[in-house]
């Protein structure tokens, strides 16, 4: 039986840990909204206002922080970046289960703000097997790749905290896996 709430689901995971692939397939599921974040980055051509992210001016983004309109918000390569609390609670009040995929740093803002949801933590079973996964995409050079493990290194020592740690062997199963722990594995009813 499937509760009346939804809950807030943080996904998080080191770079080709699989989580893009998680996030379509739960996306897939009505009971699952997925968060649009909003940023002050410029509007990239085809990128749809409110579809890819919510385009803000940087007064209007600062006026949002003082307001407490984010449930978390980070500077990344000198723009803002941020989950809006008014999508959340919309979606939370609907009964729907409300996904943002963010880094580690955004899940210790809303740790450390005791924000409530279902913490998980995608990873690969090893940093070689995350190795071949980057290599295996040849989007990025093999410099990118060693700092993206690196940083990986790092990611990997701050699953403490997650609720769940979901390890990405077999991406089917991986999905299966966090349907199960956010209680979205039912067959769902639009």
């Amino acid at each position: 039986m499937e509760s009346e709430a939804g809950r807030l689901v943080v996904l998080s995971g080191p770079s080709g840990a699989g989580k893009t692939s998680v996030v379509r397939a739960l996306k897939e599921d009505p009971r699952v909204e997925f968060s649009v974040s909003a940023t002050t980055r410029g509007q990239r051509p085809g990128e749809v206002d409110g579809v890819d992210y919510w385009f803000l001016a940087r007064e209007d983004f600062e006026a949002r922080i003082n307001r407490s309109e984010f449930i978390e918000w980070a500077v990344y390569n000198g723009e803002y970046y941020g989950t809006l609390r008014s999508q959340m609670d919309q979606a939370l009040a609907s009964g729907r289960h409300f996904v943002i995929e963010i880094e580690v740093q955004g899940t210790k803002q809303l740790r450390e703000s005791g924000v409530p949801g279902d913490y998980v933590f995608l990873v690969p079973p090893s940093l070689d097997d995350l190795r071949e996964r980057l290599e295996a995409r040849a989007a990025n050079d093999p410099d990118d790749i060693a700092r993206r493990v690196a940083i990986a290194e790092r990611e990997l020592a701050e699953a403490h905290l997650y609720d769940h740690v979901v390890v990405n062997r077999s991406l089917d199963d991986a999905i299966a896996e966090v349907k199960r722990v956010i209680g979205i594995d039912g067959v769902a009813h639009a």
